[in-house]
């Protein structure tokens, strides 16, 4: 990306997003993926180690993906009040301190405690970051910064797996966590770098009033109707369970490709990573499409493709085709998700400019619970069986068309 996004003719932009800047906020995005993946490989040894149960290994990855979700609404409002910068920095600081406890842990329970610390602190670069796009861009310049911020930090959950194998026998878990550790310092250093303040005092004063205000909260225009507008509301909804389509893919995808297929653990990593390259190049396509094409219609055609290969991947289950076919409609429903996640965030963002970091905790937070909420469920048919799967992909495809729909804008009378 040699070019910079330049942003809306507005008073309110305080500077172009220049190609540094995208780079670190995408890297931000980053940190949650890569903390989350980067020690699976790990849990057999912690175990060990700390004297523990696998149930409680797992917790500690429980506890990440809660702070996540909570730090977001956190932090969030937080910047709509006092700046993206103040918060952001704050929250870079206290995940690098969460970090160096988890991996100093005598014990599961202080790893767990610290583990909720760092997702509850590292959610602030996710969401102030998307916050800090949308008061720098609008229309198609943002979509087009979202679809690139997308790409970038999608590459961490590819890495992070492959990475941590790798790792894990070399420097064991801690070493693993130092790694996140040195990670969280890297996004502080560049946060001090790179990042400046874009929500300008005279905003966080207009924001804090009327969010505050119940005779405000009603007035056209205020940032508490923007959040309840059906725009937010349904391009924030179409993200979420956009979003799900993918969890429950990555849910599954061990047990349908090893288990079902019987691929081996080299095959399934090369499909994995066909999927996962798949979206990137979706996700670069929408980047480039965004420039001369409405970020709605790139959304329309990506939850249709997602809808598309979600209704085949059904027929094959349903009919009893053979499970080697399956790879195919799973490809197209996750690859085509890279036209959705970047569009979706833009448009939703863009209904809420004056809470763009509330409204980025609320679509942050629904990603996460309702990732949470789908991993379960495509399980609940044992690992040989891919209907879980395909039932959940269709019901969150359909969700996800369904409330793009009820965000389409409403036609103006005729005069």
């Amino acid at each position: 990306m040699t070019d910079t996004l330049a942003p809306p003719a507005s008073p309110r932009v305080a500077a172009p997003i220049t190609p540094g800047l995208l780079v670190v906020l995408a890297l931000l995005s980053a940190l949650a993926p890569f903390a989350t993946d980067l020690y699976l490989p790990a849990f057999p040894r912690m175990t060990v180690d700390l004297a523990t149960d696998a149930t409680q290994v797992q917790l500690t990855l429980t506890a990440f993906l809660v702070g996540v979700a909570a730090g977001q609404l956190v932090f969030g409002p937080l910047s709509d009040r006092w700046g993206r910068r103040g918060p952001l920095v704050v929250g870079a600081v206290l995940c690098v301190a969460a970090s160096v406890v988890a991996a100093l842990a005598p014990n599961v329970t202080v790893l767990v405690a610290a583990r909720l610390v760092q997702g509850l602190t590292g959610a602030a670069g996710m969401v102030v970051g998307r916050a800090i796009i949308s008061d720098l861009a609008t229309g198609k310049a943002a979509a087009r910064a979202f679809s690139v911020m997308m790409m970038v930090g999608g590459i961490a959950p590819i890495l992070a797996p492959f990475v941590g194998s790798l790792l894990v026998g070399a420097v064991g878990w801690r070493g693993i966590l130092w790694v996140v550790a040195a990670l969280a310092a890297v996004m502080l250093a560049s946060v001090l770098v790179v990042v400046r303040e874009t929500l300008p005092a005279e905003r966080r004063s207009r924001a804090a009033a009327s969010a505050s205000t119940a005779s405000d909260a009603r007035a056209a225009g205020s940032p508490v109707r923007a959040l309840l507008s059906r725009a937010y509301l349904g391009h924030t909804l179409a993200f979420g369970f956009a979003f799900a389509v993918m969890m429950a893919y990555i849910s599954a995808s061990p047990f349908v490709y090893q288990v079902m297929i019987g691929m081996s653990a080299v095959a399934y990593g090369i499909v994995f990573g066909a999927t996962a390259l798949g979206l990137l190049v979706v996700s670069a396509l929408s980047a480039r499409l965004a420039a001369t094409r409405p970020a709605r219609r790139l959304l329309g055609v990506g939850l249709g493709l997602v809808l598309a290969g979600a209704l085949a991947l059904v027929v094959l289950v349903l009919t009893g085709a053979p499970a080697a076919l399956l790879p195919v409609p799973i490809f197209v429903a996750v690859a085509s998700l890279g036209l959705v996640l970047g569009n979706a965030t833009a448009l939703a963002l863009a209904a809420v400019p004056r809470a763009a970091g509330t409204g980025s905790a609320v679509l942050g937070a629904l990603q996460f619970a309702l990732a949470a909420l789908v991993s379960p469920l495509v399980g609940l048919g044992g690992e040989r069986t891919a209907v879980p799967l395909a039932v959940v992909m269709v019901a969150a495809a359909v969700v996800a068309l369904g409330a793009f729909l009820l965000a389409r804008p409403r036609t103006a009378p005729a005069a």
